[in-house]
């Protein structure tokens, strides 16, 4: 397991099983304290086939050099980093996508995630892929009907593709929930539990463009969805906007920014979140960008 040192004690972590131990009631000297957040996002490319009227992805060309993207995460892995997580746009668009979950995989032991629309994944992807990532998120935003509309592909599709994603890791299913995608939650929970899904992550949609985000009457409505009783699937929520009325488990409350998670997007700059309008140029050293990032940050 690996052994990271921090402000709220000693935090063991094996990215094979995802078992977190925290030891909170070890005072670690402030000295030892590793620098890297706990968990690093990476937009391997802007590119992506779909055109989902929510996604907050730029639409500008860029993807970001797979030599620096394993460099990166070495650095990461060396100060305490757990685990990193690629996405984009869609991170299998990438021309180098399979070479970096495996250089990172096999270079460091951080835990390889990613977030994925699915549609790439064949059995050739399937078996380059195979031992080299802990975790797949796939979007689907709905089931269907609702899902060929919004995400423009076909929903039998997807399902095969789920098939040849299981066999791969274990995977969740992420929605974007507004008012087109609410009413599909139950049938995405159905879907994650017949499928072998391992948690589902609500994703209230955020303000981009001229889109406003998530409506209040929305937010309402998915809190008492979430209340209602359910135990065969983990639900979560993406920390961006946890609406009222959602409880939540925060053991790390009151951290600093950037403690806890940073994104790199496709340009090669480094932000708080993929949300974060404040960015730094990575440069030579992420660890530096941290830093120079972290002052920014405490200051605004």
């Amino acid at each position: 397991m690996k052994l990271r040192r921090g402000r709220h004690g000693l935090h063991l972590f094996d990215r094979a099983s995802g078992i977190n131990i925290l030891f909170d009631e070890v005072q670690v000297p402030e000295v030892e304290y590793h620098l890297a957040p706990r968990y690093a996002s990476f937009a391997l490319t802007n590119a992506c086939e779909l055109k989902c009227p929510y996604c907050y992805a730029p639409k500008s060309p860029a993807r970001l050099d797979a030599h620096k993207v394993t460099a990166w995460a070495v650095e990461l892995a060396a100060n305490g980093c757990l685990g990193v997580g690629f996405g984009g746009g869609e991170p299998s668009a990438h021309p180098d996508f399979a070479e970096i979950c495996e250089q990172v995989s096999t270079s460091t032991d951080l835990a390889v995630g990613v977030t994925t629309h699915g549609h790439r994944f064949d059995a050739e992807l399937a078996e380059r892929l195979r031992g080299h990532l802990h975790f797949i998120r796939v979007s689907v935003d709905g089931v269907g009907l609702t899902y060929e509309r919004l995400r423009g592909r076909s929903f039998a599709d997807l399902l095969h593709r789920l098939e040849t994603i299981a066999s791969v890791a274990p995977f969740g299913l992420n929605v974007v929930v507004n008012e087109q995608t609410l009413g599909d939650l139950d049938r995405v929970y159905e879907l994650a539990a017949s499928k072998g899904a391992s948690e589902i992550l609500l994703l209230p949609e955020q303000p981009v463009g001229e889109r406003g985000g998530i409506g209040a009457g929305t937010e309402a409505a998915l809190a008492e969805w979430v209340a209602a009783e359910r135990r065969e699937i983990p639900l979560t929520i993406s920390e961006a906007r946890i609406p009222d009325g959602i409880p939540t488990s925060d053991p790390f409350a009151g951290e600093p920014p950037l403690e806890g998670h940073a994104h790199v997007n496709a340009f090669g700059m480094l932000a708080e979140h993929a949300y974060a309008t404040e960015t730094v140029d990575i440069g030579a050293s992420l660890i530096d960008a941290l830093e120079e990032l972290s002052r920014g940050v405490a200051v605004r």
